[in-house]
C-alpha cells in the first residue's frame, strides 16, 4: 500500500503517541456558540464562526458581537450531517460586500448561495440571497459542505456522494452528477460561469463544473497559502480516513478512487479492483484504536506564533479528538501533536495565519499555540 500509514500493533501505536507528545496547546478564545462547523476570515481581523443550525457569528477584537452576521435558520434543514456547512469570502469582499455559503435547504438539498452586506459590514442582508447552485441529495448524509476560494480566484465546492453507505448509486465515479465531486466555478459575475479550462468542458458525458471526482465525503479541504497546493480530507467508509493532495500545478480531472477504493484499498470489488488512473492518498489511517473514524481536514500552518509547525499540514479526527501533523519530507507519516479531548468539527485560519479549532460539542473555539 503506497503512501498509506497503518499502525497494526497497539504497542507501536503507544510508542508513536508517547514519542510525539507535543508542547502545543489549545487556548480558548470564544465560547457560547452552538455546534460550530466553520471558522473563516474576511481578509481582515474579524473572525467568523458558522453555527450548524443556520447562524453566522462574528467576533471583533476577540469578542462575539451580540447580533449575528447572518441568520438563515428558517431556510436551513439542520441535524446530523446537514445544516449551514460552508462559508467563503472572496478577496474583494471589503468592496463588494459579497460572500458565499453552502447549506442544506428545507427539501434537504444542497444550496450554494451568494449574500451581501449592507451599510454595516458586520451585518449581512438575508434578503440579498442569490441561489447559484442547487443539488438534490438522495440521502441525509454525505453532504460535503466545504467551499473555498482558490489561488486562481475561483470558488471550489465539495460535494459528498449523496449518502447512505458504500455509494449505492455509484455517484463517485459518475461524471453525469455533481455528487462525489469537487467543483470549480467562476462567481465574479452576476451568477456563475464555468471556467473554460475546467477539465471536462466540452465533453458530452460529463458536467463541466466538475474539477475532480471519486470522493466520498470531502467534509473539509484547504489550499496551502504559500504554495497553492490543495489538501482534500475525505471521510471514509468502514476502514480508513484519508487526505488527498492536488498540486498547485494540476489541471484538474483527478479521480480519487471512491467507490472503487477506500483510501488505497479495494472497496468495490473488495479484491482485484482496477486501480489504473486513480490517485491514491498521501495520508490514511485505520478506524478503531486510538485513531478515530471521522477525519476533520485542516490547513498547512504558516502563522507566526508556532514556528516549529511552519509548513506542516495539521488535521484531526472528530471522534478521537487527536490532532496530527504531516510533512512531505517525512513521507507524510502523521505525528501526534496533541490529544485535545474535543469533538473537532473544523479548523480555521485567521487573517494573521494563526490556526483555530472548533469543538462542535461544547461550542468553543480554540487558538493553537506553542513553540
Amino acid at each position: 500500500m503506497s503512501n498509506l500509514f497503518l499502525v497494526v500493533a497497539g504497542a507501536a501505536l503507544s510508542l508513536l503517541l508517547s514519542c510525539n507528545a507535543a508542547a502545543q496547546q489549545l487556548e480558548p478564545v470564544l465560547s457560547g456558540l452552538k455546534q460550530p462547523v466553520v471558522i473563516a476570515n474576511a481578509n481582515d481581523d474579524r473572525l467568523f464562526v458558522v453555527e450548524q443550525a443556520g447562524v453566522i457569528r462574528v467576533a471583533v477584537n476577540g469578542e462575539l458581537l451580540p447580533e449575528p452576521f447572518l441568520d438563515i435558520t428558517s431556510r436551513v434543514s439542520s441535524g446530523g450531517e446537514r445544516g449551514l456547512l460552508g462559508l467563503a469570502f472572496p478577496r474583494d469582499h471589503a468592496t463588494s460586500g459579497r460572500f458565499y455559503v453552502n447549506y442544506t435547504n428545507a427539501q434537504s438539498d444542497t444550496v450554494v448561495a451568494r449574500f451581501s452586506t449592507g451599510a454595516d459590514a458586520n451585518r449581512a442582508d438575508p434578503a440579498s440571497e442569490q441561489i447559484l447552485l442547487t443539488q438534490d441529495q438522495p440521502y441525509g448524509n454525505h453532504n460535503g459542505g466545504q467551499i473555498a476560494f482558490g489561488p486562481d480566484g475561483y470558488l471550489y465546492i465539495g460535494l459528498g456522494d449523496g449518502g447512505s453507505g458504500g455509494d449505492p448509486e455509484g455517484n463517485g465515479q459518475d461524471l453525469g452528477t455533481l455528487l462525489g465531486k469537487l467543483l470549480r466555478i467562476d462567481v465574479s459575475g452576476a451568477g456563475y460561469e464555468v471556467p473554460a479550462d475546467n477539465p471536462f468542458v466540452g465533453r458530452n458525458d460529463a458536467l463541466p463544473e466538475i474539477w475532480a471526482y471519486g470522493l466520498r465525503n470531502p467534509w473539509r479541504f484547504s489550499f496551502d497559502s504559500a504554495t497553492g497546493d490543495l489538501y482534500i480530507a475525505d471521510v471514509g467508509q468502514n476502514a480508513f480516513e484519508e487526505v488527498n493532495l492536488q498540486a498547485a500545478s494540476a489541471t484538474g480531472g483527478e479521480n480519487y478512487g471512491w467507490n472503487i477504493m477506500e483510501a488505497d484499498s479495494c472497496f468495490e470489488p473488495s479484491q482485484g479492483c482496477d486501480e489504473s488512473g486513480l490517485v491514491t492518498p498521501i495520508i490514511a489511517y485505520p478506524h478503531g484504536g486510538q485513531w478515530g473514524r471521522s477525519i476533520s481536514g485542516g490547513y498547512v500552518y504558516h502563522g507566526p506564533n508556532a514556528p516549529s509547525l511552519d509548513g506542516a499540514y495539521v488535521f484531526a479526527d472528530y471522534v478521537s479528538g487527536r490532532i496530527w501533523t504531516a510533512r512531505a519530507e517525512s513521507g507524510w507519516e502523521p505525528q501526534l501533536l496533541l490529544d485535545s479531548g474535543h469533538n473537532i468539527s473544523t479548523f480555521g485560519v485567521g487573517n494573521d495565519g494563526e490556526l483555530y479549532v472548533a469543538d462542535h460539542g461544547s461550542g468553543s473555539i480554540y487558538l493553537l499555540t506553542g513553540p
